[in-house]
């Protein structure tokens, strides 16, 4: 599947600095080895990084091919108010938000971008991942390790039937935000909840109430070296605001709806060949 729009034409990048410098190391290499040069990247740092994480944004920043911004709190406000404060200022633009311990494939950006594209229903694309809960591959809610050769397993995507179908929720390790569902849903709920693990979940609960979509995006792929989690509270909030959701997670994991398309996953990967030296790395 080629990728056909510009990085002009991409959502906005935004990656939350967290306090692990080597996997933000290999999270912005991946940025840099997978996304068009010239897409918009914002590096959002809640007093997270220290001096030798912000050693590396800065090398990192004086050589990137993206169009990047790094901005930093001089005092933390936690995860969920930070990332709700950033997409604030994105307005109504599209944003992914990529976890500071994620390692995006080829073709992650655009793929996710295609799939908001395709169906406008749709508010939320979550991508495959070996640690994405209900969007893992190449077991159901359970953590692999980071596969070995993401370009393979790319292509092995690319060659997925885009059906898009409904997750429970949107996933924390990559998500394509839909700004003006965004917007009309409330945004972020930062008050109430301290991760972006609980708030991404509530800010899907609501926009499935309003009608919008979770998706799936079934070509994409983005690695992680774990899942993400609640901070203390979060998920007494998430049972008084949602008192079915762990009913509904709980029932989705164990019928396992997406079986097939991830033993589809799997099939192709077993099929592909050698990388094409002329084929463009970003598809």
């Amino acid at each position: 599947m080629a990728e056909t729009l510009s990085s002009n034409s991409l959502p906005i990048v935004v990656v939350p600095v967290g306090v692990d410098d080597d996997a933000l190391d290999a999270c912005l290499a991946a940025l840099d080895a997978c996304t068009p040069p010239g897409t918009r990247v914002w590096l959002a740092d809640d007093a997270q990084a220290g001096p030798r994480g912000y050693a590396i944004v800065e090398r990192w920043m004086a050589r990137t091919p993206l169009k990047a911004d790094y901005t930093r709190r001089q005092r933390p406000i936690g995860e969920a108010a930070h990332l709700g404060e950033a997409l604030a200022v994105c307005g109504d633009a599209d944003v992914a938000v990529l976890a500071p311990d994620a390692i995006p494939a080829p073709g992650w950006l655009s793929r996710l971008a295609a799939c908001l594209s395709t169906d406008g229903a749709i508010a939320t694309a979550t991508p495959w991942s070996n640690a994405g809960e209900a969007a893992s591959w190449p077991r159901i809610g359970e953590i692999e390790a980071v596969p070995t050769d993401l370009e393979r397993l790319s292509r092995a995507a690319a060659g997925m039937p885009a059906l898009y179908p409904e997750l429970p929720a949107a996933i924390g390790h990559a998500v394509l935000l839909r700004g003006s569902a965004r917007k009309r849903a409330g945004g972020i709920d930062g008050a109430s909840y301290g991760s972006w693990y609980a708030a991404l979940t509530d800010l899907s609960l609501r926009l499935s109430g309003l009608g919008w979509r979770n998706a799936l995006c079934e070509t994409a792929f983005v690695a992680r070296r774990g899942e993400g989690g609640p901070c203390d509270g979060d998920m007494d909030h998430l049972a008084v605001r949602w008192p079915d959701w762990h009913a509904r997670l709980a029932g989705f994991l164990m019928s396992d709806p997406l079986r097939g398309s991830r033993e589809r996953l799997a099939a192709l990967l077993d099929g592909v060949g050698p990388p094409d030296p002329q084929r463009d790395f970003f598809t």
